[in-house]
């Protein structure tokens, strides 16, 4: 049984999915995600998802529904905004998708993980945590997230046509004295770096110059995933210690290890590490998609539940033979 849709925890003693279920994953995107409008008509008739807008705003003390779907931009992207925006359309979107003739099967998933921001979108469908619970912590992540930005100004690039150690190793040769790191392994070929702005200017040049085909600044507005987020990572412990999490239903695939978890104690520990660490999520799809024989999940089918395309687009440059569905095409 899924959890209900005011996403209170499942019970401690759940059960995983039968072995013997078709393997298949819900898949959750981080920030970057969201655009001005992406809480458009698809919500219109759906009480249940209408709902959990109307609890965000009790929460977060401002109209989050509004913001979704006017703008201005410059507010749905601050990330303190940005974080509770992409949770709340997720889990709205989750709830539109349960209501369809698929929903059986999306419930039947085996296994979820979440691009960064998206794994409490991913540990609420699992049953781990609640989804108030969830909205408070990612109020939290993001206003601590963007008080180490302002605190420490930084950037992120996204580096195209090169692979990760090629890129690691312009990261040495460019850093100086400054932070700059390897900070998510998206697919193939697209891996971003993080750190100082600065630095990062310098590793665009040094990157076009190496013969990548492209380096893509990231609107986002610090050096995510890099130690300059640990003032954020010490605020979100101290919170993720006073929320409760229980065994979720199926696993959750962790960003930081690109493996399944189902210990309450290790989820908390993994989410605040994440903050600091890279975001593995190429790796991550590969032990998805990986048979069971060879210890991966062997996921045949996944859905992206969330706004825009970003998961479906860099699963195509994994694995293009694996249908990834989504609640809006």
């Amino acid at each position: 049984m899924r959890p209900p849709s005011d996403a209170q925890p499942a019970p401690s003693d759940a059960q995983p999915a039968m072995p013997d279920a078709p393997p298949a994953a819900v898949l959750f995107p981080g920030q970057g995600a969201q655009s001005v409008g992406m809480l458009a008509d698809w919500i219109d008739g759906h009480p249940a998802a209408q709902a959990l807008f109307d609890r965000a705003a009790e929460i977060l003390g401002y109209d989050l529904a509004a913001v979704c779907r006017g703008g201005p931009a410059e507010r749905l992207d601050a990330t303190a905004v940005s974080q509770p925006a992409i949770l709340v359309t997720s889990l709205a979107m989750l709830e539109v998708l349960r209501a369809r003739p698929e929903g059986a099967d999306v419930d039947a998933a085996t296994v979820t993980a979440g691009l960064s921001l998206g794994e409490y979108s991913a540990l609420v469908f699992a049953g781990a945590l609640g989804f108030e619970d969830a909205l408070r912590l990612v109020d939290v992540r993001g206003r601590a997230m963007q008080a180490c930005a302002d605190a420490a100004p930084g950037a992120m690039v996204a580096v195209l046509g090169l692979e990760r150690d090629a890129v690691a190793a312009l990261c040495d040769a460019q850093r100086a004295r400054e932070v700059l790191v390897v900070a998510n392994v998206l697919c193939p070929g697209n891996i971003v770096v993080s750190g100082a702005a600065a630095a990062c200017a310098r590793l665009r040049d040094a990157a076009a110059a190496a013969g990548a085909m492209k380096c893509v600044p990231l609107g986002v507005a610090g050096a995510f995933h890099t130690a300059l987020m640990r003032g954020a990572m010490a605020e979100l412990t101290e919170a993720l210690a006073r929320t409760p999490l229980v065994v979720p239903r199926i696993p959750v695939v962790s960003n930081v290890d690109a493996r399944p978890h189902t210990d309450p104690d290790e989820l908390r520990r993994l989410l605040a590490c994440q903050l600091v660490g890279v975001v593995e999520w190429q790796a991550s799809m590969e032990h998805l998609l990986a048979p069971r024989a060879a210890g991966g999940q062997g996921v045949v089918r996944l859905w992206e539940v969330g706004p825009g395309r970003v998961l479906r687009g860099l699963l195509k440059r994994i694995d293009r033979k694996i249908p990834c569905a989504g609640v809006i095409d």
